[in-house]
């Protein structure tokens, strides 16, 4: 559709200006109509300085009005287009867009999850025509405050409340860019704050101290230790298979493969003591760490394993993807190659060990005291 400015002969040798539609435009009063007039005129034979100053500004105010009302349009804020968007099921577009996630269990789950707190807070009935900024920022408050669904006593924790509202304003975002919205009031809300966690991790000592202990489970210890020394993630370690494992004269030994999170490639290089780890070479398409799978067992072993070797701190699996984080930091290794080899997609998700880093130089600067 486009608008375009033109000009009717009226009176007094004026011309009147208005804008003309095509194809013709539904306004929400259910007229159809091709022009809307400005209520602006020019003269038709300007006689003077100050009739052709007069012509030259209202053409212009009337190229802007034009302009605007072609943003409108496109964007379908302008017509009868955008009434019967407002009318439109917003809790069925989310559901769509939760279906849309099914290829990844955890990211399909937390859209799930959020869809549910959608449904919770609007009572089952929510049009796209209900969604403001007041909306948003109500959700927002709301998820801050509301028991968590799984557990009525306990609250929602901030962190999982900052992943569902984050998931509400990308559903948001996408309904603008469907066009099923004329505006994205989400993006003048601000978003929640991430609350601090502790994220455990081992020394370096602790560390040589479980490679030097015997582990129930073999596979469990040789992939603890390869995540420790290369910052892999339990879910990409698991479905690890040896063509991604590659080599060349040039780079050495490196990883070639897709992030099960965050679906992004990435090349990794590994150091020659992990890739000793991996033992011998299995079939391209063979699991490197072989029935390796996620259980309360598993972590049962795990614990008893860490405990075997003297450290009382409560180890998951995810800890040595810290551990790794936190010791190369510790040995210089600049932030943002240590952002690179994690896959972090943002900067700030890597500053979370550099604090760690910074808390451990405070508390090595107090071991030493001289009495004075």
């Amino acid at each position: 559709m486009k608008a375009t400015v033109r000009e009717k002969k009226i009176a007094g040798g004026r011309r009147s200006l208005y804008l003309d539609f095509y194809p013709a435009i539904t306004l929400p009063t259910g007229k159809t109509t091709r022009r809307e007039f400005l209520g602006l005129y020019v003269y038709e034979r300007p006689k003077n300085e100050f009739e052709k100053q007069h012509n030259k500004e209202t053409r212009n105010l009337a190229e802007s009005i034009r302009a605007k009302r072609q943003i409108e349009i496109q964007a379908g804020s302008y017509g009868f287009h955008n009434q019967a968007n407002k009318r439109k099921d917003f809790l069925a577009y989310f559901k769509e867009l939760v279906e849309k996630r099914k290829g990844s269990k955890s990211n399909y789950e937390n859209w799930l999850s959020t869809y549910a707190y959608l449904e919770k807070f609007t009572n089952g009935h929510c049009a796209f025509g209900d969604i403001d900024e007041k909306f948003c920022s109500d959700f927002k408050e709301f998820l801050l405050s509301s028991p968590s669904l799984k557990s009525y006593k306990a609250k929602l924790a901030q962190n999982t409340a900052v992943s569902y509202f984050d998931k509400f304003r990308a559903a948001l975002k996408q309904a603008f860019n469907d066009k099923l919205m004329a505006d994205n009031p989400a993006k003048r809300i601000k978003g929640i704050k991430q609350a601090e966690t502790h994220k455990e991790f081992l020394t370096l000592e602790e560390l040589q101290a479980l490679a030097a202990t015997e582990c129930e489970i073999p596979e469990l210890k040789r992939a603890a230790l390869f995540s420790a020394l290369t910052g892999l993630r339990w879910s990409d370690i698991e479905k690890l298979v040896w063509s991604e494992i590659q080599h060349s004269e040039a780079n050495g030994c490196f990883i070639r493969f897709t992030q099960k999170k965050t679906k992004g490639m990435e090349t990794l290089p590994i150091s020659e003591q992990a890739y000793r780890l991996l033992g011998a070479r299995g079939e391209p398409g063979e699991k490197v760490f072989n029935g390796l799978k996620y259980s309360a067992w598993l972590n049962v072993r795990l614990a008893q394993w860490v405990m075997k070797a003297g450290i009382t701190k409560r180890v998951t699996f995810h800890c040595f993807r810290h551990t790794f984080a936190t010791l190369q930091l510790t040995m210089g290794t600049d932030i943002y190659t240590v952002s690179k080899m994690l896959g972090h997609r943002e900067l700030k998700t890597t500053q979370v060990y550099a604090q760690i880093v910074d808390q451990k130089k405070v508390e090595a600067a107090n071991k030493i005291k001289l009495e004075l």
